[in-house]
Protein backbone atom coordinates (compact mmCIF):
# COMPACT_ATOMS: atom_id res chain seq x y z
CA UNK A 1 0.00 0.00 0.00
CA UNK A 2 1.38 3.36 -0.84
CA UNK A 3 -0.38 6.63 0.85
CA UNK A 4 0.01 9.96 0.35
CA UNK A 5 -0.01 12.37 2.59
CA UNK A 6 -0.50 16.39 1.73
CA UNK A 7 -2.44 19.46 2.22
CA UNK A 8 -5.77 19.79 1.70
CA UNK A 9 -7.54 21.40 -1.10
CA UNK A 10 -10.27 23.28 -0.79
CA UNK A 11 -12.20 21.09 -3.93
CA UNK A 12 -11.62 18.01 -1.71
CA UNK A 13 -13.40 19.17 1.11
CA UNK A 14 -16.55 17.11 0.89
CA UNK A 15 -14.08 13.93 0.48
CA UNK A 16 -12.12 14.82 3.21
CA UNK A 17 -15.30 15.93 5.68
CA UNK A 18 -17.38 12.39 4.44
CA UNK A 19 -14.28 10.61 5.68
CA UNK A 20 -14.33 12.22 8.80
CA UNK A 21 -18.17 11.49 9.40
CA UNK A 22 -18.12 7.81 8.40
CA UNK A 23 -15.56 7.16 10.91
CA UNK A 24 -17.65 8.94 13.32
CA UNK A 25 -20.80 6.73 12.64
CA UNK A 26 -21.49 7.53 9.37
CA UNK A 27 -24.99 9.61 10.69
CA UNK A 28 -24.95 12.82 8.66
CA UNK A 29 -25.14 15.99 9.60
CA UNK A 30 -27.38 18.83 9.38
CA UNK A 31 -26.69 21.11 6.26
CA UNK A 32 -26.59 23.78 8.12
CA UNK A 33 -23.98 22.30 10.67
CA UNK A 34 -21.78 21.33 7.65
CA UNK A 35 -21.84 24.28 6.21
CA UNK A 36 -20.83 25.87 8.86
CA UNK A 37 -17.71 23.66 9.62
CA UNK A 38 -17.19 23.87 5.52
CA UNK A 39 -16.62 27.80 6.67
CA UNK A 40 -14.36 27.22 9.71
CA UNK A 41 -11.97 24.89 8.04
CA UNK A 42 -8.94 25.89 7.43
CA UNK A 43 -7.44 23.94 4.46
CA UNK A 44 -4.33 25.23 4.60
CA UNK A 45 -3.52 24.21 7.91
CA UNK A 46 -5.21 20.97 7.18
CA UNK A 47 -3.80 17.32 5.92
CA UNK A 48 -5.41 14.31 4.46
CA UNK A 49 -3.98 10.71 3.62
CA UNK A 50 -4.89 9.66 0.59
CA UNK A 51 -5.12 5.89 -0.83
CA UNK A 52 -5.33 6.79 -4.63
CA UNK A 53 -8.44 8.74 -4.80
CA UNK A 54 -9.94 7.33 -1.31
CA UNK A 55 -9.00 10.11 1.92
CA UNK A 56 -8.22 7.72 4.75
CA UNK A 57 -7.17 10.16 7.17
CA UNK A 58 -8.12 13.79 8.16
CA UNK A 59 -6.68 16.21 10.29
CA UNK A 60 -6.99 20.12 11.00
CA UNK A 61 -5.55 22.91 12.97
CA UNK A 62 -7.28 26.03 13.62
CA UNK A 63 -6.34 28.96 13.86
CA UNK A 64 -6.98 29.88 18.02
CA UNK A 65 -5.96 32.53 20.20
CA UNK A 66 -5.86 30.56 23.89
CA UNK A 67 -6.59 32.98 27.39
CA UNK A 68 -3.31 31.74 29.51
CA UNK A 69 -2.84 32.50 33.69
CA UNK A 70 -2.68 35.99 33.93
CA UNK A 71 -4.81 36.47 31.21
CA UNK A 72 -2.56 37.06 27.73
CA UNK A 73 -4.04 35.87 24.87
CA UNK A 74 -1.62 33.25 23.24
CA UNK A 75 -1.61 31.54 19.83
CA UNK A 76 -2.71 27.95 19.67
CA UNK A 77 -3.09 24.99 16.93
CA UNK A 78 -6.83 23.91 17.73
CA UNK A 79 -6.22 20.27 16.71
CA UNK A 80 -9.14 18.57 15.21
CA UNK A 81 -11.21 16.82 12.71
CA UNK A 82 -8.48 13.39 12.96
CA UNK A 83 -9.65 10.51 11.74
CA UNK A 84 -8.42 7.24 10.23
CA UNK A 85 -10.69 5.52 8.02
CA UNK A 86 -11.59 1.65 9.98
CA UNK A 87 -9.76 0.25 6.33
CA UNK A 88 -6.76 1.34 7.18
CA UNK A 89 -5.82 1.29 11.14
CA UNK A 90 -2.83 0.26 12.82
CA UNK A 91 -0.46 1.32 9.69
CA UNK A 92 0.77 4.23 11.44
CA UNK A 93 -1.71 7.12 9.69
CA UNK A 94 -2.13 8.95 12.67
CA UNK A 95 1.27 8.34 13.76
CA UNK A 96 2.45 10.33 10.55
CA UNK A 97 -0.34 12.94 10.80
CA UNK A 98 0.69 14.24 14.30
CA UNK A 99 4.05 13.81 13.33
CA UNK A 100 3.64 16.10 10.27
CA UNK A 101 1.06 18.61 12.47
CA UNK A 102 3.29 19.52 15.18
CA UNK A 103 6.24 20.11 12.81
CA UNK A 104 3.63 22.60 10.93
CA UNK A 105 2.57 24.06 14.19
CA UNK A 106 6.31 25.00 15.24
CA UNK A 107 7.13 26.74 11.87
CA UNK A 108 4.11 28.13 12.27
CA UNK A 109 5.64 30.03 15.68
CA UNK A 110 2.34 28.78 17.50
CA UNK A 111 4.02 27.65 21.16
CA UNK A 112 0.97 25.76 21.99
CA UNK A 113 -1.05 22.93 20.51
CA UNK A 114 -4.90 21.80 22.24
CA UNK A 115 -7.51 19.28 21.22
CA UNK A 116 -10.46 17.60 22.57
CA UNK A 117 -10.43 14.02 22.52
CA UNK A 118 -12.78 11.40 20.96
CA UNK A 119 -11.03 8.72 23.37
CA UNK A 120 -8.73 10.00 25.84
CA UNK A 121 -6.25 7.22 25.78
CA UNK A 122 -4.95 8.34 22.71
CA UNK A 123 -3.20 11.38 22.88
CA UNK A 124 -0.86 10.93 25.64
CA UNK A 125 1.86 9.39 23.59
CA UNK A 126 2.36 12.39 21.69
CA UNK A 127 2.78 14.73 24.46
CA UNK A 128 -0.75 15.98 25.15
CA UNK A 129 -1.60 16.25 29.05
CA UNK A 130 -5.49 16.64 30.26
CA UNK A 131 -5.35 20.61 31.29
CA UNK A 132 -8.89 21.15 32.14
CA UNK A 133 -12.14 19.20 33.03
CA UNK A 134 -15.54 20.23 32.66
CA UNK A 135 -18.36 19.56 35.38
CA UNK A 136 -22.32 18.27 34.49
CA UNK A 137 -25.31 18.21 36.28
CA UNK A 138 -28.68 17.51 36.58
CA UNK A 139 -30.02 19.83 39.09
CA UNK A 140 -33.68 18.69 40.71
CA UNK A 141 -35.30 21.88 40.24
CA UNK A 142 -38.28 20.61 41.95
CA UNK A 143 -36.03 20.28 44.76
CA UNK A 144 -33.52 22.70 44.77
CA UNK A 145 -33.95 26.29 45.51
CA UNK A 146 -31.26 29.29 44.90
CA UNK A 147 -29.39 30.63 47.64
CA UNK A 148 -28.78 34.27 46.60
CA UNK A 149 -25.06 35.33 47.11
CA UNK A 150 -25.19 37.89 50.50
CA UNK A 151 -25.56 41.59 49.17
CA UNK A 152 -26.32 40.97 45.70
CA UNK A 153 -29.49 42.51 44.46
CA UNK A 154 -31.69 40.09 42.24
CA UNK A 155 -34.53 42.17 41.84
CA UNK A 156 -31.86 44.67 40.02
CA UNK A 157 -31.16 42.52 37.43
CA UNK A 158 -34.26 42.38 34.77
CA UNK A 159 -33.96 38.88 32.82
CA UNK A 160 -35.92 38.69 29.58
CA UNK A 161 -36.37 37.01 26.49
CA UNK A 162 -34.14 37.76 23.78
CA UNK A 163 -33.99 36.23 19.83
CA UNK A 164 -30.76 33.83 19.63
CA UNK A 165 -29.88 35.20 16.29
CA UNK A 166 -30.57 39.29 17.53
CA UNK A 167 -28.76 39.44 20.61
CA UNK A 168 -25.93 37.25 19.23
CA UNK A 169 -23.79 40.72 19.33
CA UNK A 170 -24.69 41.21 22.89
CA UNK A 171 -23.81 37.68 24.27
CA UNK A 172 -20.25 37.97 22.05
CA UNK A 173 -19.41 40.97 24.33
CA UNK A 174 -20.01 39.23 27.74
CA UNK A 175 -18.38 36.44 26.32
CA UNK A 176 -15.45 38.75 25.27
CA UNK A 177 -15.20 40.37 28.71
CA UNK A 178 -14.67 37.29 30.27
CA UNK A 179 -12.02 35.84 28.43
CA UNK A 180 -9.41 36.62 29.96
CA UNK A 181 -10.56 36.20 33.83
CA UNK A 182 -10.43 32.51 32.99
CA UNK A 183 -7.66 30.21 31.56
CA UNK A 184 -8.44 28.03 28.51
CA UNK A 185 -10.96 29.92 27.25
CA UNK A 186 -11.24 30.84 23.30
CA UNK A 187 -10.84 34.60 21.82
CA UNK A 188 -13.68 33.73 19.79
CA UNK A 189 -12.49 34.84 16.02
CA UNK A 190 -15.10 36.09 13.40
CA UNK A 191 -17.40 33.04 12.50
CA UNK A 192 -16.81 31.21 15.72
CA UNK A 193 -19.75 33.45 17.19
CA UNK A 194 -22.12 31.23 14.76
CA UNK A 195 -21.25 27.95 16.93
CA UNK A 196 -23.29 29.30 19.95
CA UNK A 197 -26.64 29.67 17.52
CA UNK A 198 -26.43 26.48 15.48
CA UNK A 199 -29.41 24.76 16.20
CA UNK A 200 -30.18 22.00 13.77
CA UNK A 201 -33.59 20.59 13.73
CA UNK A 202 -32.87 17.23 13.51
CA UNK A 203 -30.47 17.65 16.33
CA UNK A 204 -33.12 19.08 19.44
CA UNK A 205 -33.93 15.41 19.95
CA UNK A 206 -37.56 16.42 21.39
CA UNK A 207 -36.70 20.07 22.69
CA UNK A 208 -37.86 23.46 21.85
CA UNK A 209 -35.83 25.59 19.54
CA UNK A 210 -32.98 27.15 20.63
CA UNK A 211 -33.92 30.17 23.44
CA UNK A 212 -32.25 32.83 24.76
CA UNK A 213 -32.43 35.36 27.53
CA UNK A 214 -30.40 38.48 28.61
CA UNK A 215 -29.56 39.37 31.83
CA UNK A 216 -29.91 43.33 32.30
CA UNK A 217 -28.91 46.23 34.92
CA UNK A 218 -29.72 50.03 34.49
CA UNK A 219 -29.99 48.80 30.65
CA UNK A 220 -26.66 47.12 30.12
CA UNK A 221 -26.52 43.46 29.44
CA UNK A 222 -24.41 41.57 31.93
CA UNK A 223 -25.07 38.29 31.37
CA UNK A 224 -27.03 35.50 29.19
CA UNK A 225 -28.30 32.05 29.21
CA UNK A 226 -29.22 29.50 26.05
CA UNK A 227 -31.10 26.49 26.35
CA UNK A 228 -33.60 24.75 25.29
CA UNK A 229 -36.78 23.16 26.94
CA UNK A 230 -37.89 19.46 26.37
CA UNK A 231 -41.17 18.89 27.51
CA UNK A 232 -41.92 15.59 29.46
CA UNK A 233 -44.89 14.46 31.25
CA UNK A 234 -45.21 11.65 34.29
CA UNK A 235 -48.38 10.05 35.98
CA UNK A 236 -47.85 13.38 38.57
CA UNK A 237 -47.69 16.06 36.16
CA UNK A 238 -45.06 17.93 34.00
CA UNK A 239 -41.13 16.28 34.21
CA UNK A 240 -39.80 18.80 31.83
CA UNK A 241 -36.20 19.05 31.13
CA UNK A 242 -34.14 22.65 30.62
CA UNK A 243 -30.92 21.94 29.00
CA UNK A 244 -28.77 24.88 29.21
CA UNK A 245 -26.22 25.16 26.27
CA UNK A 246 -24.09 28.45 27.47
CA UNK A 247 -24.63 30.96 30.81
CA UNK A 248 -22.24 33.75 30.96
CA UNK A 249 -22.43 36.63 33.53
CA UNK A 250 -20.10 39.24 34.27
CA UNK A 251 -21.14 39.64 38.16
CA UNK A 252 -22.42 37.01 40.83
CA UNK A 253 -25.60 38.90 40.92
CA UNK A 254 -26.58 38.60 36.92
CA UNK A 255 -25.35 34.59 37.26
CA UNK A 256 -27.57 34.47 39.92
CA UNK A 257 -30.71 36.23 38.74
CA UNK A 258 -29.84 33.64 35.03
CA UNK A 259 -29.46 30.57 37.17
CA UNK A 260 -33.11 31.63 39.25
CA UNK A 261 -34.75 31.90 35.75
CA UNK A 262 -33.57 28.74 34.91
CA UNK A 263 -34.48 27.12 38.00
CA UNK A 264 -37.91 28.55 37.69
CA UNK A 265 -38.90 27.41 33.94
CA UNK A 266 -42.79 26.83 33.46
CA UNK A 267 -43.17 23.22 33.60
CA UNK A 268 -40.12 21.95 34.51
CA UNK A 269 -38.26 19.83 37.38
CA UNK A 270 -34.09 19.35 35.63
CA UNK A 271 -31.64 21.80 34.61
CA UNK A 272 -29.53 20.09 33.01
CA UNK A 273 -26.04 21.48 32.61
CA UNK A 274 -23.17 20.75 30.48
CA UNK A 275 -19.42 21.19 30.15
CA UNK A 276 -19.50 24.21 33.09
CA UNK A 277 -16.02 25.00 34.78
CA UNK A 278 -15.18 22.93 37.78
CA UNK A 279 -15.60 26.04 39.68
CA UNK A 280 -18.83 27.47 38.81
CA UNK A 281 -20.71 29.43 40.79
CA UNK A 282 -23.86 27.36 40.44
CA UNK A 283 -22.34 24.53 43.21
CA UNK A 284 -22.55 27.48 45.85
CA UNK A 285 -25.44 28.78 45.15
CA UNK A 286 -27.94 25.76 45.18
CA UNK A 287 -29.55 24.55 48.64
CA UNK A 288 -28.73 20.94 47.91
CA UNK A 289 -26.02 19.82 45.90
CA UNK A 290 -26.51 16.24 46.57
CA UNK A 291 -29.73 16.46 44.06
CA UNK A 292 -27.61 18.27 41.30
CA UNK A 293 -25.54 14.86 40.39
CA UNK A 294 -22.29 16.68 39.49
CA UNK A 295 -20.12 14.62 37.09
CA UNK A 296 -16.00 15.39 35.76
CA UNK A 297 -14.53 14.56 33.14
CA UNK A 298 -11.80 15.38 30.87
CA UNK A 299 -12.21 18.22 28.52
CA UNK A 300 -8.84 19.96 26.70
CA UNK A 301 -5.95 18.12 26.20
CA UNK A 302 -2.84 20.84 25.98
CA UNK A 303 1.22 20.10 24.77
CA UNK A 304 3.71 22.54 24.67
CA UNK A 305 4.93 22.56 20.95
CA UNK A 306 8.11 24.90 21.90
CA UNK A 307 8.58 24.95 25.86
CA UNK A 308 10.49 28.03 26.15
CA UNK A 309 7.63 30.03 25.01
CA UNK A 310 4.97 28.05 26.13
CA UNK A 311 6.31 29.03 29.31
CA UNK A 312 7.31 32.63 29.27
CA UNK A 313 4.00 32.90 27.78
CA UNK A 314 2.35 32.79 30.81
CA UNK A 315 2.15 34.24 34.59
CA UNK A 316 3.09 32.56 37.91
CA UNK A 317 1.30 33.14 41.08
CA UNK A 318 3.95 32.97 43.68
CA UNK A 319 7.90 33.68 43.00
CA UNK A 320 9.29 30.13 41.03
CA UNK A 321 12.84 29.44 40.05
CA UNK A 322 13.01 25.89 38.98
CA UNK A 323 15.14 23.83 36.54
CA UNK A 324 12.60 21.71 35.18
CA UNK A 325 14.30 18.28 33.42
CA UNK A 326 11.62 18.00 30.53
CA UNK A 327 11.46 14.60 27.92
CA UNK A 328 9.60 14.94 24.97
CA UNK A 329 10.24 11.87 22.41
CA UNK A 330 7.77 12.55 20.05
CA UNK A 331 9.22 16.38 19.97
CA UNK A 332 12.62 16.18 20.82
CA UNK A 333 13.52 19.73 20.41
CA UNK A 334 11.74 20.25 23.91
CA UNK A 335 14.18 18.02 25.32
CA UNK A 336 16.77 19.44 27.68
CA UNK A 337 16.91 21.29 31.05
CA UNK A 338 15.06 24.41 31.01
CA UNK A 339 15.25 27.34 33.98
CA UNK A 340 11.99 28.91 34.62
CA UNK A 341 12.04 31.94 36.28
CA UNK A 342 9.07 34.03 36.87
CA UNK A 343 6.38 35.80 39.16
CA UNK A 344 2.72 37.25 38.77
CA UNK A 345 4.50 39.87 36.36
CA UNK A 346 5.94 37.94 33.79
CA UNK A 347 8.61 35.18 33.01
CA UNK A 348 11.28 33.79 30.79
CA UNK A 349 12.58 30.43 30.66
CA UNK A 350 15.85 29.47 28.53
CA UNK A 351 18.33 26.29 28.08
CA UNK A 352 20.48 25.74 30.84
CA UNK A 353 22.97 22.94 32.31
CA UNK A 354 22.46 23.73 36.00
CA UNK A 355 21.13 20.73 37.57
CA UNK A 356 17.46 20.02 37.49
CA UNK A 357 15.48 20.23 40.08
CA UNK A 358 11.62 19.00 38.83
CA UNK A 359 11.91 16.01 35.86
CA UNK A 360 8.60 15.64 33.95
CA UNK A 361 7.14 15.01 30.68
CA UNK A 362 5.50 17.24 28.43
CA UNK A 363 2.52 15.38 29.14
CA UNK A 364 2.57 16.82 32.60
CA UNK A 365 3.61 20.31 31.57
CA UNK A 366 0.67 20.23 29.43
CA UNK A 367 -1.98 18.87 32.25
CA UNK A 368 0.02 21.28 34.62
CA UNK A 369 0.05 24.15 32.43
CA UNK A 370 -3.45 26.36 32.45
CA UNK A 371 -3.19 25.92 36.20
CA UNK A 372 -5.65 23.75 36.84
CA UNK A 373 -3.93 20.37 37.46
CA UNK A 374 -1.00 20.43 40.69
CA UNK A 375 2.67 19.32 39.82
CA UNK A 376 2.59 17.98 43.21
CA UNK A 377 -0.80 15.78 42.20
CA UNK A 378 1.36 14.37 39.14
CA UNK A 379 3.84 14.00 41.54
CA UNK A 380 2.00 12.06 43.54
CA UNK A 381 1.09 9.51 41.02
CA UNK A 382 5.11 9.47 40.07
CA UNK A 383 4.76 11.25 37.10
CA UNK A 384 6.42 14.49 38.28
CA UNK A 385 10.17 13.84 40.34
CA UNK A 386 11.37 16.01 42.50
CA UNK A 387 15.09 16.25 42.60
CA UNK A 388 15.72 19.15 44.50
CA UNK A 389 14.18 19.60 48.02
CA UNK A 390 11.33 21.86 48.40
CA UNK A 391 11.24 22.81 44.10
CA UNK A 392 8.02 20.81 43.74
CA UNK A 393 5.94 22.92 46.11
CA UNK A 394 7.23 26.25 44.94
CA UNK A 395 6.74 24.97 41.33
CA UNK A 396 3.08 23.47 42.19
CA UNK A 397 1.99 26.87 43.94
CA UNK A 398 3.61 28.82 41.40
CA UNK A 399 1.63 27.10 38.14
CA UNK A 400 -1.76 26.91 39.79
CA UNK A 401 -4.31 29.27 38.55
CA UNK A 402 -6.49 31.01 41.25
CA UNK A 403 -9.91 30.20 38.93
CA UNK A 404 -10.03 26.59 37.06
CA UNK A 405 -9.33 26.37 33.61
CA UNK A 406 -12.21 25.75 31.38
CA UNK A 407 -12.97 25.29 27.38
CA UNK A 408 -16.02 26.75 26.92
CA UNK A 409 -17.21 24.65 23.74
CA UNK A 410 -15.43 22.12 21.76
CA UNK A 411 -14.07 22.08 18.14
Amino acid sequence: MTTELRILRRAEWDTWYGNLIRAFGGVDEATEERELWDALTECERSIGVWDGEECVGTAGAFTFRLSVPGGRIVPAAGVTMVSVAATHRRRGILTSMMRRQLDDVRAWGEPLAVLTASEPGIYGRFGYGIATQQLSAEIDSSRVRLVPPPGADIGAVRVRYADPEASLAACEAVYAQRVESRPGMLARLPGWERLGVLDPAQNRQGASPLQCVLAERNGRTVGYARFAVKPEWGAGGAEGVVNVRDLEALDPGAYAALLNFLLSVDLTSTVRMRSRPVDDPFVHLVSDIRRCEPRVRDSLHLRPVEVGAALEARTYAAPVDVVLEVTDPFCPWNEGRWRLSGDTKGAGCERTTDPADLALGSNELGAAYLGGTRLSALAGAGRVRELRQGALTEASVAFASPVAPWLPHGF
